[in-house]
């Protein structure tokens, strides 16, 4: 036994994501009904964990945002689970809130390939992450996010130092306490969901829990943004049958206008349901519309008190 193999046996053992759970020893031999049981049981964990550290996770929200409002990018960068998890919810950004695919970004550890199959090693190497963060030109404008259940994945901790070291912002998420990663980020999030149901199966717990914290990421930074509406989304990209249907209905709940007007509202707006709402509740045209937003740096909200009508 090599004595890096001996020394990352032991780190990992130090990890509250890698404990082992004696009491679940028998779970092979248990009913399926009691197995779903004792995994559901397990998973409750996870959004109190997440509770307990609502306050970090706010404070780099409103970090982000101030970022994103002055043009940067908000970067998520992980290896396995954690950067497949990046990816997702970067590429949920544009149909939901009509960003530029540029504006939020998933790096993964060996790259799209690394979405489908795992790409040995490539964890293990900070200097691919410099490297992925020098093919995007990260400025200092820009957010970084590193994401690692352990903590401690080379790839996810160089991304953040490298950032840092640029004058980016940088936010560690991890789920163990006391990490490498968020004691290199300007904002550390740990959330400790506990051991997992399956001895170190961090996609289970860990990825439950750095998918819950990423929604509130990206969704609260797209709402201190203006891209929405109270909890409607106004800046909703209508690219399919679906989304075009749901934003007719956006429009409805905003102004309760009949079908029809609100069918020529979106025509005129060319399907900008921000802006179809504005000229509904403004009483105004498309062109007067889009001016009025453009003037609010497009927070809708602020369009209609500068018109001075009361929102329905």
């Amino acid at each position: 036994m090599s004595h890096s193999y001996s020394a990352l046996r032991t780190e990992l053992a130090a990890l509250t994501t890698e404990a082992f759970r004696p009491e679940l020893a028998e779970i092979d031999q248990l009913p399926t009904l009691d197995i779903a049981r004792a995994m559901n049981g397990e998973d409750r964990a996870v959004p109190e964990a997440v509770a307990r550290q609502l306050p970090a996770i706010a404070e780099a929200i409103d970090a982000v945002a101030a970022r994103m409002a002055r043009g940067g990018r908000l970067v998520y960068m992980g290896a396995g689970t954690a950067g497949r998890l990046g990816v997702l919810d970067a590429s949920e950004c544009p149909p939901t809130f009509n960003t530029d695919p540029s504006q939020v970004v998933g790096l993964v550890a060996g790259g799209p390939a690394a979405l489908v199959r795992s790409v040995e090693g490539a964890e293990d190497s900070k200097e691919l992450a410099v490297a992925d963060l020098t093919a995007l030109g990260l400025t200092a404008e820009d957010a970084v996010v590193g994401i690692s259940a352990s903590g401690r994945t080379p790839y996810a901790v160089g991304a953040v130092e490298h950032a840092r070291a640029h004058g980016a912002l940088t936010i560690g998420l991890s789920c163990n306490a006391n990490s490498a990663l968020a004691a290199a980020a300007e904002h550390g999030i740990e959330v400790v969901p506990g051991p997992e149901f399956l001895t170190g199966s961090t996609r289970l717990k860990a990825g439950t829990t750095q998918k819950l914290v990423l929604n509130m990421i990206s969704t609260i930074t797209m709402i201190r943004l203006g891209k929405t509406y109270g909890n409607l989304m106004v800046d909703v990209r209508a690219s399919n049958d679906k989304l075009q249907a749901r934003s007719r209905r956006i429009v409805a709940l905003a102004t309760g206008a009949p079908d029809e007007q609100i069918e020529t509202a979106l025509a005129a707006a060319g399907g900008e349901v921000k802006n179809a709402i504005l000229m509904i509740l403004a009483d105004v045209d498309a062109a007067t519309a889009a001016e009025r937003l453009s003037g609010s740096r497009g927070y809708l909200r602020a369009a209609l008190q500068a018109d001075g009508r009361s929102e329905r």
